[in-house]
């Protein structure tokens, strides 16, 4: 075995991008998980250099390899083993703007039929 790389699902667990290897293997297996511009499969070898590119639900990210790493290290070394080149969000604040119209203060109780309509009719446009 080489040290100069390892499985890309491994990795992924690793560096703590997926929280089990299962869930790392199983993006890769959907073709969530590209190396070098092309989808990869879970034990494809990854090495320094190697740029990954995972998608999430809200963003893509893109990350290169700096360091090869087999076993997983705390959120605070992790971060050293990869590079993140992924552009910041459109707002500039990484938050994702959230959708409140049909927002109710808390408290409130149920709607009612009225306001059921009224909130079904603004989902619909």
């Amino acid at each position: 075995m080489n040290p100069d790389s390892c499985r890309l699902d491994r990795w992924l667990w690793a560096v703590r991008v997926f929280k089990t290897r299962s869930l790392a293997k199983d993006a890769c297996l959907k073709g969530a998980i590209r190396v070098n511009g092309s989808t990869a499969k879970p034990a494809a070898r990854i090495k320094s250099g190697d740029q990954v590119s995972v998608k999430g639900r809200e963003r893509t990210r893109e990350l290169e390899v700096a360091a090869v790493l087999e076993k997983r290290v705390g959120p605070a070394l992790a971060s050293n083993y990869f590079v993140d080149h992924t552009p910041p969000s459109d707002n500039g604040t990484g938050v994702k703007p959230s959708v409140s119209f049909a927002q109710r203060d808390r408290g409130a109780g149920r709607p009612t039929k009225r306001d059921r309509r009224l909130i079904d009719k603004l989902r619909r446009g």
